[in-house]
């Protein structure tokens, strides 16, 4: 029950921060609601572009095909470094140049309308066929795990699942609907925060339950050891990569 008070309770404190930060921006201009009137500090814009990026994808999908696995799928991560620096560097600065908000109104700009409308179509179609209910599930199955909600409200797994997977998506839509990109980069930088803080909490109890640091370190050199020989002397087509 401890689990679930704190999870509301940072989860409301975020709520309001984000509120707070947006009660002056001008939601109902384009420049307000999709680049925060050029507002946002840099820390800002760098955690929200760090957890954008970051998802249930990454800490449920990605770890754990990396703790059956190997960590050859962390490649997929590694080198979007390249095109995060590229955006950052080479095509933000022309949008902004050019007064570009979103992408469609790029394409809006460049063609016309029709092309605008058949991009923004295909693009809302293939997030939510394949990204949305990936990362939604994966989520609501940590979820589950962690607060045991299909124990606590006696229900079966499949309704508990669905139960998070809902709460989840209007949690996430609220942020976007009604704050605009600023809401959403600011609840992105404080989840950031909180999450760097408990994932160095959960290295040090981990640490204290092996028996010390060095025991972890060692059980870290094994499996890094292992994953080197998997990467170097197996062939891709191996079962233990990603989509074999």
């Amino acid at each position: 029950m401890l689990t679930v008070i704190e999870f509301v309770a940072f989860t409301v404190f975020v709520a309001i921060l984000s509120a707070y930060k947006t009660r002056d921006e001008k939601l109902d201009t384009e420049e307000g609601y999709f680049v925060a009137g050029h507002s946002l500090p840099g820390i800002v814009i760098a955690g929200s572009l760090m957890m954008t990026n970051l998802s249930a994808e990454q800490l449920v999908g990605t770890n754990g095909q990396a703790f059956s696995g190997s960590m050859a799928t962390m490649a997929w991560e590694a080198t979007s470094a390249f095109a995060l620096i590229i955006l950052a560097f080479v095509l933000l600065p022309r949008f902004l140049k050019g007064n570009i908000a979103t992408i469609p109104q790029f394409y809006k700009m460049r063609y016309d309308e029709a092309t605008k409308n058949m991009f923004s179509i295909m693009f809302l179609f293939a997030y939510v066929v394949t990204m949305l209910p990936t990362i939604l599930y994966s989520g609501s199955v940590a979820l589950e795990k962690i607060f045991g909600i299909q124990e606590l409200f006696g229900i079966s797994y499949f309704a508990a699942i669905a139960i998070v997977c809902v709460a989840t998506g209007l949690i996430g839509m609220a942020y976007s609907v009604f704050g605009g990109l600023k809401a959403v980069a600011y609840s992105d930088t404080i989840n950031g925060v909180g999450l760097l803080i408990g994932g160095k909490d959960e290295c040090l109890v981990c640490s204290e339950r092996n028996g010390s640091v060095h025991s972890v370190a060692a059980a870290v050199h094994r499996y890094v050891c292992k994953q080197h020989v998997l990467l170097v002397h197996q062939p891709v087509y191996h079962s233990a990569f990603p989509g074999r």
